[in-house]
């Protein structure tokens, strides 16, 4: 299984610098180095809503109370602000409805879900991953 997946990871490498070379749209912007730090912090936050969405679906209550919040994104390209709301909505108990300009609706499926996403420490470890030219 690792072969083919491996095989299968360097066949869209493959195919994806095949097509920038016949491509005329400006490169993306490279991430660097700064994502090997998000990634763990991004795994440990989904590890920690996924209890706090266990804890709810266990507890004999539901104790939901679903939110629409609008958070502002400072992140300067369309990259971070894809990979913010990717996620906001990789984190369980959030989804990511809508991104605009620089403004995503949120659904949190509780309060302090909802005050986790308005807190802001996502937003700010995303846009220490952007280049900063």
């Amino acid at each position: 299984m690792l072969v083919f997946g491996l095989l299968s990871v360097l066949a869209v490498l493959g195919i994806m610098r095949r097509m920038d070379r016949f491509s005329d749209a400006p490169p993306d912007e490279l991430l660097g180095i700064r994502v090997v730090t998000y990634i763990p912090w991004l795994l440990w936050e989904i590890l920690k809503a996924n209890l706090d969405v266990v804890r709810i679906i266990l507890h004999p209550n539901l104790p939901i109370s679903p939110h629409l919040i609008t958070v502002r994104t400072s992140q300067k390209t369309a990259v971070g602000q894809v990979i913010y709301a990717n996620s906001i909505t990789l984190t369980p108990g959030t989804i990511s409805l809508d991104l605009r300009d620089d403004t995503i609706l949120v659904h949190a499926l509780t309060s302090e879900s909802a005050a986790g996403v308005k807190a802001g420490e996502m937003d700010r470890r995303v846009s220490r991953l952007e280049p900063t030219d």
